[in-house]
């Protein structure tokens, strides 16, 4: 899956904050097809290629990471509810990004972004909850997205979209793992696959994770691929992400272009 935009560039850069390391296994990183349509599910896209996950939260807006963002607006585009890439056909432009002052590109802080599509589009949303709900260590949840099935082709994505079983794990293990880069804060969630090779990689960021349904959380990045002691970096959906993103969409809603 994706790394974000430190991961979007792989290409361009030999190292990266949260840098792309060489997998050995498929899909996910050892994930399986999606089977079951998921129509707030979104390919966030540069000239027609995949670049990160987002989710749909309202009819016109998505939420994604930061680092998803691209300077050049009107080469983006936004697939919506497909499992599959190439036999999409909901595609819509985009108005605009909107992002805490506070992202930290470096830091990871407050890694979450709106997007405002150009129009409002006829589908199902995945609904933010209503109140910070903490997730407990060891809570089985699901990452789902269009990241990269090939080890040897690092910026190809998955046409098929994928899911993958992750546990969460506790804040201050994966502060031991990451040595403090990056501190893992309390609006950040830390999760991994269950055994190796199994995790998220190029073209997940800004991808959902959802505990019992309910979704909690947006990929952030990882700096290795399917590593259980480089887990992946989650943006927590806190107080004050919640708070952020209704704000954003009480305020922006009505206006055109902001």
């Amino acid at each position: 899956m994706d790394v974000c935009r430190y991961l979007i560039m792989y290409y361009f850069m030999a190292f990266t904050f949260f840098k792309v390391a060489a997998c050995n296994e498929v899909s996910i990183i050892g994930g399986k097809d999606v089977k079951k349509k998921q129509p707030w599910m979104v390919s966030i896209q540069k000239d027609q290629e995949h670049r990160c996950g987002g989710i749909l939260i309202k009819d016109q807006w998505v939420l994604t990471a930061a680092c998803c963002k691209e300077k050049n607006m009107k080469s983006v585009t936004v697939l919506i509810g497909s499992l599959s890439l190439s036999k999409g056909t909901q595609r819509v432009g985009i108005l605009s990004y909107d992002y805490p002052k506070t992202y930290n590109e470096r830091t990871k802080q407050d890694d979450i972004m709106l997007i405002k599509l150009n129009k409002k589009v006829k589908a199902k949303t995945k609904k933010i909850p209503k109140k910070e709900k903490d997730v407990p260590p060891g809570t089985n949840c699901v990452v789902t997205g269009w990241g990269t099935t090939n080890s040897n082709d690092m910026n190809e994505p998955s046409d098929k979209l994928q899911m993958l079983e992750v546990s969460v794990m506790r804040r201050e293990r994966c502060n031991i793992y990451y040595k403090d880069d990056p501190v893992i804060t309390e609006d950040m969630l830390c999760a991994g696959g269950k055994q190796d090779n199994t995790g998220t990689c190029w073209g997940d960021s800004g991808g959902p994770l959802e505990c019992k349904n309910n979704l909690v959380g947006v990929v952030s990045g990882s700096k290795v691929c399917g590593n259980p002691k480089k887990p992946t970096v989650y943006t927590f959906l806190s107080k004050r992400h919640i708070l952020w993103i209704n704000n954003i969409l009480k305020k922006k809603s009505n206006s055109t272009a902001f």
